[in-house]
């Protein structure tokens, strides 16, 4: 028999209890708890993924096959997949309003139909006639690209018996519910249970899935933290509003790589893949203005160089402060406390603004070195040599650090003309660089300044 027990939860975290609070003692939001019917069944009723019983074997017997992947027809979102679509994956692409999931996703559904077969894009916040305006603009004409526009699982379930799609798209996930159970749809326990309804159903039938999950004000997608465990890959997309570029980030990838990102230019016609982002992200540097530096960070596979401007004026506030924009601000403070401290230059009764050119966000510590030589690039006026790329970590006590990927990061510097690289000295062993760029190695804070203030000095 089923048991019915009411419960209270919040939408914001899945956080749950038996009587509503004003505050969430998890994620500190307020007024988030809504009340919530769960249908206890007994253990005979839950379904498996698998269907069929199975015996342990030794990992040693087993036998594993090349799986072909799907490609979508463009290549940065096949790079942030791991080379492609693995058949029976579930894949949830989060992002902000208005980013851009829908457009994505609709462009690679009509290049997997008509590649692959039928595909069937379900809408559940979009008419079919709205979806239709959108394929429109976006030039999507493919004949075995279907459109359904539904809320009810139950009935999608049953399109895809019907049908037996190649590709299966949900937009979105918080749109979709079970009439069997109570909670309204979007809240924590429709968004759970009809995920783990599509998981089966992916894996059961070797149908890729493709989630669009909804964000908080966070950034994070909205829903228990499970939603993410229970899928295969977890996509982001991200960008600014006012930026022309957007970037696809893997947060989890069972099969591929999570360090990989996927960088797209929006257009009226759509989303282009952007396959020289360096050089489309230097091309509007300014001649000899100090505090800018070019520095190279590795995102997956691929190394990526970009400008970093810092601005450092006389604070007009009682409190100095440190902006940031694409880079952590916290960082920015410990590299402007390893000025002091180790150099003596002091700007800490100094307005610091670090911003990282073209929209992007950079958690890599290997742009420590240029962060800090753009600070005091600005802070003394004087320009560095636009030639001139920078790589390496800053530690507390002044060391440059060692990264990964040297060579890459240089070789694609000197791609791009630049005459001059900055780097840890200790990269320097085994490094084979047969390009035509100046290698400088440099232990500490004080052999950088010198080689780059005193370069620029005779470059000027």
């Amino acid at each position: 028999m089923a048991r019915e027990k009411r419960k209270f939860v919040c939408q914001e975290c899945g956080y749950t209890t038996p009587k509503t609070l004003g505050r969430c003692p998890s994620c500190k939001s307020w007024q988030s708890f809504a009340e919530e019917v769960e249908t206890l069944i007994t253990p005979s009723r839950h379904r498996g993924i698998g269907q069929v019983s199975r015996e342990p074997e030794p990992i040693s017997q087993v036998t594993a096959s090349e799986v072909e992947r799907h490609l979508t027809g463009m290549s940065e979102f096949d790079r942030v997949l791991g080379g492609g679509i693995v058949p029976g994956a579930v894949v949830l692409i989060g992002g902000d309003p208005g980013i851009g999931k829908s457009t994505l996703l609709l462009q690679a559904s009509d290049a997997l139909s008509r590649n692959y077969g039928d595909v069937l894009y379900v809408s559940g916040e979009e008419s079919v006639s709205q979806t239709k305006l959108r394929a429109t603009r976006l030039g999507v004409k493919s004949d075995t690209l279907y459109v359904l526009c539904e809320n009810n699982l139950e009935q999608i379930e049953k399109h895809i018996d019907e049908q037996k799609p190649k590709v299966v798209v949900i937009d979105s996930i918080q749109a979709v519910y079970l009439t069997s159970i109570q909670s309204a749809p979007g809240s924590v326990t429709q968004i759970r249970e009809c995920t783990g309804h599509l998981l089966i159903c992916a894996k059961n039938r070797n149908i890729p899935i493709f989630l669009v999950g909804h964000v908080t004000k966070e950034g994070a997608i909205a829903g228990p933290r499970v939603l993410e465990h229970m899928v295969d890959t977890v996509l982001y997309f991200e960008g600014e509003g006012h930026h022309i570029y957007r970037v696809l980030r893997a947060i989890k990838n069972r099969f591929g790589s999570t360090n990989e990102i996927g960088i797209f230019e929006m257009r009226s016609t759509g989303l282009a893949d952007v396959m020289n982002p360096s050089e489309i992200f230097l091309s509007d540097r300014e001649e000899q203005v100090s505090g800018s530096v070019v520095v190279s960070s590795m995102e997956g596979t691929r190394p990526l160089l970009m400008e970093v401007q810092a601005l450092v004026v006389p604070t007009n506030y009682g409190n100095p402060r440190n902006t940031a924009a694409g880079v952590d601000r916290h960082r920015i403070a410990l590299l402007i406390a390893v000025l002091n401290k180790r150099v003596g230059m002091d700007v800490g009764d100094s307005d610091v603004f670090v911003n990282i050119t073209g929209g992007l966000r950079i958690d890599e510590p290997g742009i420590d070195l240029g962060v800090l030589m753009a600070i005091s690039s600005s802070h003394r006026d004087m320009p560095i040599d636009r030639q001139t790329v920078m790589i390496g970590e800053v530690g507390l006590g002044g060391e440059i650090r060692p990264v990964t990927h040297v060579d890459r990061r240089i070789r694609e510097a000197a791609k791009l003309g630049f005459r001059r690289a900055i780097f840890p000295q200790y990269n320097r062993k085994g490094l084979n660089i047969d390009e035509d760029i100046e290698l400088v190695g440099v232990k500490d804070v004080y052999d950088s300044l010198a080689a780059v203030l005193e370069y620029s000095k005779a470059f000027n």
